[in-house]
């Protein structure tokens, strides 16, 4: 290639180079000439001009609860399926369904008319059987008997009186009472019907107290113990959610080893009885209460480089902060260390500011 062919391509790649170069701006003026304008669009303000419009919250001394929340259950105090201890013919029913029963009340009877006839027989020997311990008495006192012979007449008196109690134990396997105070369900077998102690005769049901049955995770299992007051919550007819106070009285004594939550049992009194066992409900536990706390709501906290960081209003700029924190919530933060009562922090548009830049407050709470 000759020297004037060099300089001619070395002419040609400055000319492209060139152009390159001026191309954009040669559009944007063309651009500006088509839509009416005679220059170049001049560029915006800079982040540090611009106002943000905010809003903000002045802090002040407020009561914080460190609370969790747990899904249980609503259980009877007591409850029963009720069997005869012994088979036979249903020769008589007692109780209502569906009432209130009393303990020791005969429900139901079982025939009982052997056990009756066995238990006259033996009574009838006891007069006989009493005399003749009498007198053995009386001729072992002037020794015309021997020793042996009234222990003898005495056994057979002990063994007697022994064999009617157990016939009256067996008459006893015939009734059906109450074990506790409570409501009676509904009856499963009718008069004359043939039953077995695998027979359910009634449910028996005491919902007064109720027991609120429901688990913890395992960290927090010393801050939950007999005496500690839950709250629970319950749907009412009208859709609105009801809340009730309970008290723990039994703790389960390991973790489950499959959900690592430790069980636990709480008492409600239910004195009207208005609440019934079997429902679900969600179960709301204090661990700790902190009458004056200064908080921050948990979106104006921004972690940042291990530190915690919120942006403090001073004159219409935004300052940055690094807080202490002490206890969360689902909305609040308690902070230990690094604001004041009385300061105003910034609450929205958290992620957007930067230090010194400035802002605008919308709304002060």
């Amino acid at each position: 290639m000759t020297k004037k062919a060099k300089w001619g391509v070395t002419a040609i790649i400055v000319i492209l180079i060139v152009g390159m170069i001026a191309y954009p701006k040669v559009k944007q003026m063309l651009i500006a000439k088509e839509g009416g304008f005679d220059a170049p669009v001049a560029p915006g303000p800079s982040s540090r001009n611009r106002i943000l419009n905010i809003n903000a919250e002045v802090l002040k001394y407020q009561s914080l609860s460190d609370r969790t929340i747990s899904t249980g259950s609503v259980i009877p105090d007591e409850e029963v399926n009720l069997s005869f201890e012994s088979s036979g013919k249903v020769v008589a029913i007692y109780f209502t369904e569906g009432t209130h029963v009393d303990k020791g009340e005969l429900l139901a009877k079982i025939n009982d008319n052997p056990l009756q006839a066995q238990l006259k027989k033996l009574e009838a020997q006891i007069p006989l059987a009493q005399d003749r311990v009498y007198r053995q008495r009386a001729l072992l006192a002037k020794d015309a008997v021997s020793q042996e012979a009234f222990e003898q007449v005495q056994t057979e008196l002990d063994k007697l009186m022994a064999d009617i109690e157990l016939v009256k134990a067996n008459i006893a396997q015939t009734e059906l009472r109450a074990p506790f105070d409570g409501i009676i369900g509904l009856r499963n077998v009718s008069e004359g019907a043939y039953t077995s102690p695998s027979t359910v005769i009634a449910k028996l049901t005491k919902i007064s107290p109720l027991k609120i049955d429901f688990s913890i995770p395992e960290r927090y299992s010393a801050e939950v113990k007999n005496g500690t007051r839950i709250a629970f919550s319950l749907e009412r007819n009208d859709g609105a959610m009801e809340k009730f106070y309970a008290t723990v009285y039994a703790v389960e004594s390991k973790v489950d080893l499959e959900t690592r939550t430790l069980n636990v049992r709480a008492t409600y009194p239910n004195t009207g009885e208005n609440i019934l066992p079997g429902r679900l409900t969600s179960v709301e536990i204090t661990k700790q209460e902190i009458p004056n706390a200064l908080t921050v709501p948990s979106e104006a906290v921004i972690p940042e480089m291990g530190k915690n960081i919120v942006y403090k209003y001073e004159n219409g700029v935004a300052l940055p902060k690094e807080i202490t924190m002490g206890i969360r919530t689902e909305s609040r933060v308690q902070v230990l260390d690094g604001l004041m009562q009385g300061d105003t922090i910034i609450t929205s548009g958290v992620m957007q500011l930067r230090m010194g830049m400035k802002v605008s407050i919308d709304n002060l709470y």
